[in-house]
Parts: C-alpha cells; sequence; structure tokens
C-alpha cells in the first residue's frame, strides 16, 4: 500500500517541476488548450442534437402511448450524454498526447535531463514520422481497451446498489491505470519499451499507478483542470517511468525520495 503515497508524490513532484519551468508548462499547455476545444464542441454538438439522434435511432417508439416514447428517449438521450463525458475522460489525455507528442516529447526529455545522474536523457533513435506513428497506433490500442471497459461499467451500473457505490469507484481505478500508462509512454516510448511491455511494468506496480493516476482522473473531472495539470502529469509521470525502470533520480527528487524512505 506504501506505493499508493509514492505514486501520489511523483503527481505532486511532477507539478512543482513545471512550476519551476515556466517556459516548459507555457508550452505544454497549448496541446491541452487544442484538445480541450475539441471536446467541448463535440459535447456541445451532443447536447443540442443527442436528442434527435436518440429519436432516429428509436423509430419503434413512435407508436408508443403518452408519456412512454418522451421518459424513454430521454433516459436514453441522458445515458448517451453521460458516456460520452466517460469516454471523455478515458480518451482526453490520448488525444492530447497525440496533438502534443513533440510538446510533450521535449518535455519529458528535459525532465531527464535535469534529474539524470549524468545529464542525459535517453533517445529513441527515431525519426519524428515514425514516433508519431507509434505513438498514434499504441494510443488506439489503449483507446480501444479502455472503451471496451466503459462499456462494460456502464452495463453494471445498472445493477441495484452495486451500480450506484462499487462500479463507479472500479471506474475510478480503471480510468487512472489508462491515464498514468498514457503518461508513460511518453518517457517509456523513448526508450524503446514496446506497448505490452509497459502494460508488464504497470501491473506490477498497480498500486503505484493508482496513486499517481486516479487522483488525477478525478481532478480532470473538473473542467479546464486536465489542461493545466497535463505537463505537471508528463512531468511526474517521466520521474514514475525512471522509477519502474530501475533508474536513478538524481537532484531534487532523489532527495525527497530518500528522506521519505521510498528510493526506487
Amino acid at each position: 500500500m506504501r506505493d499508493l503515497g509514492v505514486g501520489f508524490r511523483y503527481l505532486l513532484k511532477g507539478q512543482r517541476w513545471v512550476a519551476r519551468h515556466g517556459k516548459q508548462f507555457g508550452f505544454g499547455l497549448l496541446p491541452g488548450l487544442i484538445t480541450l476545444v475539441l471536446y467541448a464542441a463535440a459535447l456541445v454538438a451532443l447536447a443540442l442534437w443527442g436528442e434527435d439522434l436518440v429519436a432516429w435511432a428509436t423509430p419503434f417508439a413512435d407508436d408508443w402511448s403518452s408519456p412512454w416514447p418522451g421518459l424513454f428517449r430521454g433516459f436514453l438521450t441522458a445515458v448517451l450524454f453521460a458516456l460520452g463525458l466517460l469516454l471523455s475522460v478515458l480518451t482526453f489525455t490520448a488525444v492530447t498526447l497525440l496533438v502534443g507528442q513533440p510538446f510533450y516529447e521535449s518535455l519529458s526529455e528535459k525532465v531527464d535531463e535535469d534529474v539524470s545522474p549524468d545529464g542525459h536523457a535517453p533517445e529513441s533513435g527515431l525519426p519524428l514520422w515514425r514516433e508519431l506513428w507509434i505513438s498514434g497506433r499504441d494510443s488506439l490500442r489503449i483507446v480501444l481497451r479502455a472503451l471496451l471497459w466503459a462499456v462494460l461499467l456502464f452495463a453494471l451500473g445498472f445493477i441495484p446498489v452495486v451500480g450506484q457505490t462499487v462500479v463507479p469507484v472500479i471506474g475510478f481505478f480503471v480510468t487512472g491505470f489508462f491515464l498514468t500508462e498514457e503518461l508513460t509512454s511518453v518517457a517509456l516510448q523513448r526508450r524503446r519499451v514496446e506497448l505490452r511491455d509497459r502494460l508488464a511494468l504497470l501491473r506490477a506496480r498497480r498500486t503505484l499507478v493508482w496513486g499517481f493516476g486516479t487522483p488525477l482522473g478525478l481532478a480532470f473531472l473538473v473542467p479546464f483542470v486536465a489542461v493545466f495539470l497535463m505537463p505537471g502529469a508528463v512531468a511526474g509521470a517521466t520521474l514514475m517511468a525512471r522509477d519502474l525502470l530501475g533508474e536513478e533520480i538524481a537532484g531534487d527528487g532523489a532527495e525527497e525520495t530518500d528522506e521519505e524512505g521510498v528510493a526506487p
């Protein structure tokens, strides 16, 4: 259980790192702002035309007696919008990282250089187009996994009591895991760690992953917060990636870790 606290401290350390490096923080905001505008437009469109979409998809309800068509379609519209919000949380990080790949690569490298004992950051040696291809391919795989979980949890949500208590908690932990995978992928992909190996690393330290990703997922539910936390989240995930691979963390991060007795 100690790893829960360690993961949360990495999240805080990442935010502190970007607070000390204002230029990196500013650059890191741009991809999140672009993605936020796109997602906001999609959700507004869903809110405005979701009812029409549901009515088009349920022509069989036209012959029902009042008030059942309205109640049925109203319920489906609400469910559709709730599902849209859930998918937004689950996929926001993946899309933001894809949009901001060059920005976050640069930020992650700066973190590595800052905390590496020799002052150097690992490099993939791949051209940019190849890195973008791998990032997009892996992000799509993770999004598909997240969608499967979203559908499963959505279905389980209809179970009385359990669906309103246990299932939401599980949902936050699942969201935290996928958020962490996407964020650590920036540093791990640069080290040529494949998706299957990344997932194995994270599953071996689930409580560490939950300590980092679950609070972040909860924070992402607050409008606009995700945009401002993303740069620090990438920085913290880079520090955590070094922990997962057993790499030394020099400087302030190492000193804080040693003092707290949780050195990698």
